[in-house]
């Protein structure tokens, strides 16, 4: 296939990616800037018609595919488009473009030949997930291998790649699988084409031990038929490697002390849980991806620090010491025993007690006053209340009343003014008689007299200041 070759209407071409015997990968452009992979079955397909058997199992299969994406997983690449080529016939599958590199880079040099513990188990999370995701609607990799896993660098998460093998027939893998340069991760049921859930479980564990140890169990040496037979043989017959012993072999020499003997502590869980992946039998290993998923979660969860939420082990060969653990919960208990017994009396001093409501101690609001001062505040208060109720009750409660009564004069007051009367009338009887004048010039004289008299008084009182 050149670097030429069309794809279909609308979807160019911007050369090979990478080749294998299960097809090859391009880059494609489609609708102007936007990247994309696609994945090229090497098989023609000439009718497409539901008569020809290859083209409905790859209809079949792309109707699986399309349900993945119902609702979309982080770790698993996202199918774009599928169909069949304009030049040759190809059937293909369009992906979404992945930029980053794949984890067979990441442990070729500048990198270290091993991941470290932390990033390990962000893997195996994530893997786990991603195969859970496609196990959930029935859909089998069947080429789970680290070349088909990329670090995505705009999001960095791992994403599962490359569904190629997941639309062939039985033919069509047994014919793949002898000019694959994956027979490394292969299942030994993938020998004889069949294509299980477990499959996926058994390629999942070896990708997994290659990143634990630094290298596959059974690397290929070679591309002849020899060096591929001794792989299949070991995943048929022979007894998987001990992983730490290489990882510590490919440590020892690169990474300081303290770091090779911080990197060797890899989880039990882990190592039991890969051993269960690469079991020979299907049947003794996961059942899918659901029940991978959840055992690297509860192992994840059981490695947490003080982490008491269950005693059960995901495997039966794991077991934690309950015993020490009891006992040291047991001394911090009784030592904050001791401490509370010291601490209680001051707190009750200090006007501090426990809140039911809160849960916690809280300082009371009140003042705390000696018991004889509130008690001599207290008589006080008791008699003053007394004794202002004795004297409002003592004094009566009387309304005074006014009558209706006529002024009233003495006789004394009553004939003085008589006299007073009498003794005018005489001196106007007086005068009259002196002067011989009439009534009217009397009073008129009298009045002048008055009036004479107030101007002397009035001088007499201006001589005196």
């Amino acid at each position: 296939m050149s670097e030429i070759f069309t794809i279909t209407e609308g979807l160019q071409n911007l050369g090979a990616l990478k080749t294998g015997g299960q097809g090859s990968v391009y880059k494609g452009m489609r609708m102007g800037p936007i990247y994309s992979a696609i994945k090229l079955i090497p098989t023609p397909i000439y009718v497409e018609d539901d008569s020809d058997k290859n083209y409905r199992n790859f209809l079949n299969e792309v109707t699986k595919l399309q349900q993945v994406n119902i609702h979309p997983s982080p770790n698993v690449v996202k199918i774009l488009s599928s169909g069949i080529t304009d030049s040759g016939s190809f059937p293909y599958i369009e992906m979404e473009y992945i930029e980053g590199p794949e984890l067979g880079e990441l442990l070729l040099p500048p990198h270290q030949k091993v991941f470290t513990v932390k990033e390990l188990l962000k893997v195996a999370e994530q893997l786990a997930a991603a195969l859970a995701h496609c196990h959930q609607v029935d859909v089998k990799h069947g080429d789970v291998k680290s070349n088909n896993v990329k670090y995505n660098i705009q999001t960095a998460n791992y994403v599962l790649l490359d569904f190629g093998l997941a639309i062939m027939s039985e033919e069509q893998r047994r014919t793949s699988i002898r000019h694959a340069g994956a027979i490394e991760f292969m299942a030994p049921e993938q020998h004889e084409g069949k294509m299980l859930l477990q499959t996926d479980i058994y390629s999942y564990g070896i990708i997994l031990y290659e990143l634990l140890a630094g290298q596959v169990p059974f690397p290929l040496e070679g591309n002849g038929d020899t060096g591929r037979n001794s792989v299949m043989i070991g995943h048929l017959e022979k007894e998987i490697p001990d992983a730490m012993a290489l990882r510590k072999n490919n440590l020892a020499n690169a990474v300081q002390d303290e770091v090779l003997i911080s990197e060797m502590q890899v989880p039990h869980w882990l190592l039991k849980l890969i051993e269960r992946c690469l079991q020979k039998d299907p049947a003794e290993r996961f059942a899918n991806g659901m029940e991978l998923y959840k055992a690297v979660t509860n192992g994840l969860i059981s490695s947490a620090p003080l982490n008491f939420q269950s005693t059960e082990s995901t495997f039966p060969n794991e077991s934690l010491n309950f015993e020490a653990l009891k006992g040291e919960a047991r001394q911090k208990t009784e030592k904050l025993e001791n401490e509370l017994a010291i601490l209680k009396p001051l707190a009750f001093k200090a006007g501090i007690k426990y809140n039911e409501a809160s849960g916690k101690y809280q300082q009371e609001d009140y003042l705390n006053i000696p018991r004889k001062v509130f008690l001599g505040c207290a008589a006080a208060c008791l008699i003053l209340i007394a004794f202002l109720s004795y004297n409002f009750f003592k004094t009566p409660n009387t309304v005074v009343t006014t009558a209706q009564t006529t002024p009233y004069e003495s006789p004394f007051i009553t004939y003085n003014k008589q006299y007073q009367q009498r003794l005018v009338k005489a001196r106007e009887d007086s005068i009259r008689t002196a002067k011989m004048l009439s009534p009217e010039q009397v009073k008129i004289a009298e009045k002048a007299r008055k009036q004479n008299g107030k101007q002397k008084k009035k001088k007499k009182f201006l001589g005196i200041f």
